[in-house]
């Protein structure tokens, strides 16, 4: 879904009534009295509910009204990892949380305003994260003893006065959808399941959500099953009506449209973003795009994607497993072709071998990994950044590769063409590290124009590049680009480029088997070479006084959280630097010089220390790191604290 954003006409809505386009259906304001409206800057709202309960397509649907409204926004869907867990029970609950503002904001934000719990489980599962105060609407017909029971509740907390310290709104949810729905000829069962339309319904009517676009998109999500589609817009319609009618909600809430940078934007994932900025690549690189994969969370949905644009020359292939996803890849950029290979942790562990052989052919390969926490299989379906050591050295021998980090959603575009830009400029495999924090959440992205997207045109190999002693002139696969370092690259059945490929070591120049040790010396030290010499821009420091004593460097899915950390300490008077880094192999040149620069360098990292351990060794710096692997993004908060105490530290040493 997108929106035309102008400045100067940005919709306002500020007597509560009007400016909210398609907020209402038809017959919802006809001779009713206008409840007040409440202006806010920012909400945050969790759907929760059972896995079954349709919390990740309400939660979708609520974001993208949202987007085409015109606010900034940030989701974190939150799911189990099976398939279906016990209905009911703690492990089974799914979230969808999305924080939306009339202004520029960074994180899903760190609790919600408002919780939607579909069933006991989802309440007790989310009530830790409420802050007192906080609005909670309940489905009333699921908190049955046998329910309160499986969660462990020994009593209703819904009368025990557990839930005095916040607006309690008790709904019956699937009483109120049956009710709606009791001509529409369905059976009770699915009937249920619209109860889900029901509460999108009823935030919308109380955010002030375009409706329109949710109706349209049901009708073309059921087209096959008109009967089922109607049922869920008649359930919509009655969330809407019930919001408009009991008095049980008094007021509802107005958040006005953010003022972004003119433009034409859409709600973006950042699966989707890198799918798209493959397919800029191949388009920008006149290539066509071949991608091997074999599906894993969270990596998957970039397969279906891309899978959907053969229109634009894209070859999808899946793999029976993960090397036959990675040969496929690099078999194709042999080939000529874009060559990328998505997965997440443990695939990449499966990879590398095929990783190592792409350093040794010398051939561009997009390797795209999304990581998610592990060890093992881990926790598929939750994020972590634990995966840089295995990009930097997750393979035999010394195969140096070019990492690339994207730091929002819709960064993952540009990271895309980022990593192709290397890729196809130094016939160097590439990993591009996202992770499912990124993957799955979604923020407006401005659609660029084309010619905003950099040139990635190749050049192959078309003629001998060599002259023999005799004057006879031959193709040397190995002979390189002086400023690049890159071999030339031939697409197989250019006639007299016919040339060997293979793992085992080659020959400088002629690309022939070598065993001689001082060639494998040169040759180990010319790719280490090439990457090193990658051309990456410096990194960038915000410190808007010029004399924080305190740095905090991140990279990857951080950067929202400590953006919005810094945010605060700098509104409490505190001075605080801030950089991120994008390319962490080669790291930006001027990154010691920056380091150096600070009394006190921490980094924040979901993993156990990996970044400050590169930075410790590469610039011998007592980088500190703060560290989280639950599966979860940081809270601005916390960190928020840590950089206050940082601050403290200092000032309190100086005064000594």
């Amino acid at each position: 879904m997108t929106s035309q954003v102008d400045q100067s006409e940005a919709v306002d809505g500020s007597d509560g009534s009007e400016g909210r386009p398609g907020s209402a259906p038809p017959s919802a304001r006809q001779g009713r009295p206008v409840k007040p409206t409440r202006r806010l800057d920012r909400v945050i709202i969790r759907f929760a509910g059972d896995s079954g309960d349709g919390m990740q397509l309400t939660g979708d649907r609520f974001t993208s009204e949202t987007a085409s409204f015109g606010n900034d926004l940030s989701t974190l869907p939150n799911f189990p990892a099976e398939i279906r867990a016990p209905a009911g029970t703690l492990p089974g609950v799914s979230s969808f949380q999305l924080h939306f503002a009339d202004h520029d904001i960074l994180t899903p934000g760190d609790a919600p305003n408002v919780l939607v719990a579909m069933n006991p489980a989802a309440l007790k599962a989310n009530l830790p994260d409420l802050p007192h105060g906080a609005e909670i609407i309940v489905n009333t017909d699921e908190f049955t003893k046998r329910a309160l029971a499986k969660v462990g509740y020994p009593a209703d907390p819904l009368t025990d006065g557990s839930l005095d310290a916040f607006r309690l709104h008790k709904v019956p949810l699937t009483t109120l959808t049956l009710e709606a729905l009791k001509d529409s000829g369905l059976a009770r069962k699915d009937a249920e399941r619209a109860k889900n339309m029901f509460a999108l319904g009823l935030l919308s009517w109380m955010y002030h959500r375009p409706t329109h676009g949710t109706e349209a998109f049901l009708r073309q999500k059921f087209a096959a099953k008109p009967d089922i589609a109607e049922a869920n817009i008649l359930a919509f319609r009655a969330g809407w009506n019930f919001g408009e009618t009991t008095e049980d909600f008094a007021v509802s809430y107005e958040i006005p449209p953010a003022r972004l940078p003119a433009g034409t934007y859409r709600n973006i994932s950042g699966n989707l973003a890198l799918s798209y900025g493959l397919i800029a690549a191949s388009t920008r690189s006149g290539l066509p795009l071949f991608l091997g994969s074999y599906p894993i969370t969270p990596a998957s949905d970039i397969l279906h994607e891309l899978s959907k644009h053969k229109n634009f020359g894209v070859r999808t292939f899946q793999a029976e497993d993960e090397i036959a996803g990675i040969g496929a890849a690099l078999g194709a950029a042999f080939g000529g072709a874009l060559g990328v290979t998505t997965t997440s942790g443990p695939g990449v562990a499966l990879k590398s071998e095929t990783i190592g052989l792409a350093v040794s052919l010398e051939l561009p390969l997009l390797v795209v990994d999304i990581q998610r926490g592990g060890p093992s299989t881990g926790l598929p379906t939750k994020t972590e950044q634990a995966d840089l050591l295995q990009a930097m050295f997750g393979r035999n021998g010394e195969a140096p590769v070019p990492i690339v980090a994207p730091a929002t959603p819709a960064e993952c575009f540009t990271a895309a063409l980022e990593a192709a830009r290397i890729a196809l400029t130094y016939r160097t495999p590439v990993l591009l590290l996202s992770d499912g924090y990124l993957a799955n959440g979604s923020e407006p992205w401005r659609i660029p124009e084309v010619d905003e997207l950099p040139d990635l045109t190749v050049e192959f190999a078309t003629e001998p590049n060599h002259a023999e002693p005799d004057g006879s002139r031959v193709f040397q696969p190995y002979k390189r680009d002086p400023h690049t370092l890159a071999r030339p690259w031939a697409v197989p059945g250019t006639p007299g480029l016919e040339h060997r490929i293979g793992g085992i070591e080659k020959q400088d120049g002629t690309g022939n088997i070598s065993y001689d040790p001082a060639n494998h010396d040169f040759m180990v030290r010319t790719r280490q070479a090439k990457v090193d010499g990658v051309a990456v821009p410096p990194v960038e420091v915000d410190d808007p006084s010029g004399e924080a004593r305190v740095l905090v460097l991140g990279w990857g899915s951080t950067y929202g959280p400590i953006t919005a950390a810094v945010r605060r300490v700098r509104a409490d008077g505190g001075r605080v630097a801030q950089a991120h880094l994008r390319h962490l192999n080669p790291f930006p040149a001027n990154l010691g010089a920056v380091l150096k620069a600070y009394d006190r360098v921490i980094v924040p990292e979901m993993n156990l220390g990996q970044l400050a351990l590169l930075l410790r060794a590469k610039y011998l710096v007592d980088a500190q790191s703060y560290n989280q692997v639950r599966g979860l993004p940081f809270k601005a908060a916390q960190l928020a604290d840590v950089l206050q105490a940082a601050i403290g530290t200092l000032d309190a040493q100086e005064t000594r």
